[in-house]
This record gives structure tokens, C-alpha cells and sequence, in this order.
């Protein structure tokens, strides 16, 4: 049996999830340059050059060594590139971790991003040995609160003031979803 990766590629009916590299820098810089996208991402800037993404591609280079990753969300018929998601913030002592994600707004409310998210969260279960993964949303972002929760997430409360953002603080409601929520 060949090594186990703790961030492999994932495929679902629809979707291919693979590690972000090199050949993704436009994409990824069409994502986080668009205000629609990034409306409630309060953790980082519009990107403004193509640099910004060629640095948060090198940031998740190497994710098996570092223990964060991103996934470049494809469709399988098309190899469409959609979004990404992704772990990081991992706590091995206590086999937490967050996960993060994002979708191209012209694929929302198809069911992609839980769909994407469903492979994600088995992985981090299964290969990351996770008990807990947490999720952080702007109280403004009910598209993304509904998907947790269909994914059957269950929202702590708010956590005050998370980013410091533009001059601003931002408040977001804390998910979480237990490996034995899960596993129901």
C-alpha cells in the first residue's frame, strides 16, 4: 500500500478537489480580486496584482509538510476551475482544525460548495484524524450559515470581533461540527 496522504485528491459526483499549484495563479487571482466574492471575507485585501495570488499560492505550497492546504474546486466534466476550500489553524494536540471556502458566484445555488465541502470534511475526519472542525461566517453571509448547517454544523453564538478589517472589527457566528455529529 502506497503512502497516506493527509490531503489527497478528492472526487465526488460532479467535482474534482485537488491541491491549489502554480497553474492556478489567474484563477486565484479572478477570485480574490472580485468585490462579490470577497464581500465577507474580512480576514484579507481585494487582491490587487496577480503577485497577491502567485504569494497565497506559495503560502499553501507543500500542504502535506506544513499541515494547512487548498483545494482547487474543478468540474470533473469541464475542469472548469469554481472555488476552493481548505483546512488550516490545525491543532494536532486536540484534532481541531477550520476550514475555509469560497465559490465563484455564477455556480452558487447548485449545491457545489456542499457538495465540495461533504469530500473535504470526510478527508479531514479520515486522513487528518480530526474530531472538530470549525467554521467562522460573517453574520451578514446566511448563504454560507445554511450550508454548514445543512451539513449539520451547529452554530455556538458569535464570536465578537474576530477580524480587524478596514478600521473595523467584524463579528462572526462559530460552527462546529463533531466527528460524532458526523458519523450519525
Amino acid at each position: 500500500m502506497g503512502e497516506q496522504w493527509i490531503f489527497p485528491e478528492l472526487e465526488t459526483d460532479r467535482l474534482k478537489l485537488r491541491n491549489v499549484n502554480d497553474t492556478d495563479a489567474d484563477f486565484i487571482f479572478k477570485l480574490f480580486s472580485n468585490e462579490k466574492i470577497c464581500e465577507f471575507l474580512y480576514d484579507e485585501e481585494l487582491f490587487t496584482k496577480k503577485e497577491d495570488a502567485i504569494e497565497l499560492i506559495e503560502w499553501y505550497n507543500d500542504p502535506e509538510g506544513k499541515g494547512y492546504n487548498r483545494w482547487i474546486i474543478e468540474r470533473k466534466d469541464s475542469n472548469e476551475k469554481m472555488g476552493t476550500c481548505g483546512f488550516h489553524l490545525w491543532d494536532r494536540t486536540n484534532n481541531i482544525a477550520e476550514i475555509g471556502y469560497d465559490l465563484w458566484y455564477e455556480f452558487w445555488g447548485s449545491g457545489y460548495m456542499k457538495e465540495a465541502l461533504t469530500a473535504a470534511i470526510e478527508s479531514g475526519f479520515s486522513n487528518m484524524k480530526l474530531n472538530r472542525i470549525n467554521a467562522y461566517v460573517a453574520l451578514e453571509n446566511k448563504k454560507s450559515s445554511n450550508t454548514l448547517e445543512s451539513l449539520g454544523f451547529v452554530n455556538e453564538g458569535i464570536y465578537r470581533d474576530k477580524h480587524f478589517y478596514k478600521g473595523k472589527y467584524y463579528d462572526h457566528y462559530s460552527f462546529s461540527l463533531l466527528k460524532n455529529d458526523w458519523n450519525k
